[in-house]
């Protein structure tokens, strides 16, 4: 741990010019006595470290000094690919890896690169959590998944759905994060499926390895079983009438319906008349309701009937 430390101060000096004690020992989450002992030691091993009195002073390199120990293990090579998504890369155990990689690459830049990488991540920054909800704490068991997938190893687990809590053995091919919640495609009698990871219990990370699907590609395969997902909910239309006053709140309805209702012309009073695919009277109905007067369902019968029951319970209840 300390030797990494040791590396990371020197590639921050390289990268940044000057830093204070302070800055240094906030990010590495220990005290500024024990960053002017790391300083002595840089010292001690022959880097030209020097420090500067005063309020903008701190720790620097000599001029036109850089060091070349900058070669990266293995571990960070495959962790440089998620440091720009720090928490993903926490959640799945690359945290510390990737950020030392991170550095790595901005030391081993010649310096107008380096400034201008630098830049990119000061300016972006993605947070993969939609509104109106929480960051969900990762358990143990995303580790233990993402040790599956790049060992190649079977995982034993609990498989919760609409029928129970099944056991199964299952060959995990990679991980998507969407919308803040964790998925991973695994081969489940030799075909590929979607699973959730919330829905999984006791994983167990097994002995058996197995061979990966060499024409495997995780985001086609994704895309592929998004299609049919989406395709499937596609189960009925519904015809209505659209107020002007609706069309600042269809985010809250779902693609399907929302983009329909944009794309249609409105008439002469401003309202517009649109058939949408629905997946149910049920789940249509609960989307519509939102929209109170805004919305007239013209067909089918029974999603009319189902709005009106809903807005007399709620009426009644009032």
């Amino acid at each position: 741990m300390r030797a990494s430390r040791l590396l990371s101060i020197l590639i921050l000096l390289q990268i940044h010019g000057r830093m204070s004690a302070r800055t240094l020992a906030e990010r590495f989450e220990v005290s500024k006595r024990t960053i002017y002992r790391d300083v002595d030691e840089l010292s001690a091993a022959g880097v030209p470290v020097y420090s500067e009195r005063g309020a903008a002073g701190g720790f620097a390199l000599l001029d036109g000094w850089q060091t070349r120990l900058t070669g990266m293990t293995g571990e960070e090579a495959e962790a440089i690919l998620l440091s720009s998504l720090p928490g993903t890369a926490a959640d799945l155990g690359f945290g510390d890896t990737a950020a030392t990689a991170r550095l790595k690459l901005l030391a081993a830049m010649p310096a107008q690169s380096s400034a201008a990488a630098q830049r990119v991540a000061d300016r972006f920054h993605f947070d993969p959590v939609p509104w109106h909800r929480r960051p969900v704490p990762r358990r143990e068991d995303l580790r233990l998944l993402a040790r599956a997938v790049w060992e190649c190893r079977r995982l034993s687990l609990a498989y919760e759905s609409w029928a129970g809590s099944k056991p199964r053995i299952l060959e995990p091919l990679g991980i998507v994060l969407k919308a803040g919640e964790y998925y991973f495609v695994a081969l489940r009698r030799g075909r590929p499926a979607i699973h959730k990871l919330d829905y999984a219990r006791d994983l167990i990370l097994l002995d058996e390895g197995f061979e990966r699907p060499a024409a495997f590609d995780l985001a086609a395969a994704w895309h592929d079983a998004l299609d049919q997902f989406e395709a499937s909910l596609r189960r009925d239309v519904a015809r209505l009438r659209v107020a002007p006053t609706a069309m600042s709140r269809l985010g809250s309805l779902n693609a399907d319906m929302a983009e329909p209702i944009f794309a249609a012309t409105p008439q002469a009073d401003g309202w517009r008349e649109v058939e949408v695919p629905i997946e149910s009277v049920g789940y249509a109905a609960s989307q519509l309701l939102g929209l109170a007067a805004a919305v007239e369902v013209l067909a089918p019968e029974a999603l009319r009937a189902e709005l009106k029951a809903r807005a007399e319970a709620v009426a009644a209840l009032y």
